[in-house]
């Protein structure tokens, strides 16, 4: 995973969390599975907001 996943992810924060709409639309943007943007997320302490579909455990 490459810094710009990261600074994507930095940019995108809502009250400290990252939607989970959002990380789909990074990883589609990014090309990269959305578990690249969990993991990425993860290395960072930032938690996913869970939607009504569970995307994100």
């Amino acid at each position: 995973m490459g810094t710009n996943l990261e600074e994507k992810i930095m940019m995108s924060l809502v009250n400290g969390k990252l939607p989970c709409a959002v990380a789909f639309k990074i990883a589609e943007e990014m090309r990269v599975l959305p578990l690249s943007v969990k993991e990425a997320a993860d290395e960072l302490e930032i938690k996913i907001s869970s939607c009504q579909l569970g995307c994100f455990p």
